[in-house]
């Protein structure tokens, strides 16, 4: 699983706390309580991760970082089902469009199914795996 861990720092000025991410940098967000704090967390991570794969970049993988400051953030199952995607797409050299002529789709299609703010099916996302050569594998764990 893609867990991130972000750095809870408290906002001695405004009150509240300061998230930042060591491993991406540009995913920063506050919330007034810590519960607050982590839910946006959770979005801005999701934000930032969507404009690595925007702008073609490498995804950054989490390190498992400890400390009383620190939480373990989970991205929702079908980002990273997505961001799965994105990384063999990566891996093995093709671009949307290499991608649609495998599926005998539409680059758009292909488009949506990287779009984390885009509903896509998970047997889509599977089907594109498996044209990549890849499958994708769920496991469940108990809640924390």
């Amino acid at each position: 699983m893609l867990e991130y861990s972000a750095r809870l720092t408290p906002d001695r000025k405004a009150g509240g706390f300061v998230v930042t991410f060591p491993d991406v940098p540009e995913a920063i967000t506050q919330g007034d309580t810590e519960q607050e704090a982590i839910d946006y967390a959770r979005d801005v991570l999701q934000m930032a991760l969507g404009t690595y794969m925007e702008r073609g970049m490498d995804v950054p993988m989490p390190r498992r970082l400890r400390g009383k400051n620190y939480r373990t953030i989970s991205l929702p199952a079908l980002t990273e089902a997505k961001l799965s995607l994105y990384m063999a797409m990566r891996e093995a050299g093709l671009s949307s469009a290499d991608l649609a002529r495998r599926l005998h789709s539409r680059k758009s299609d292909v488009d949506c199914l990287l779009d984390p703010g885009h509903p896509s099916a998970l047997d889509e996302i599977e089907a594109a795996l498996k044209a990549v050569g890849k499958r994708l594998v769920l496991s469940l764990r108990d809640a924390a």
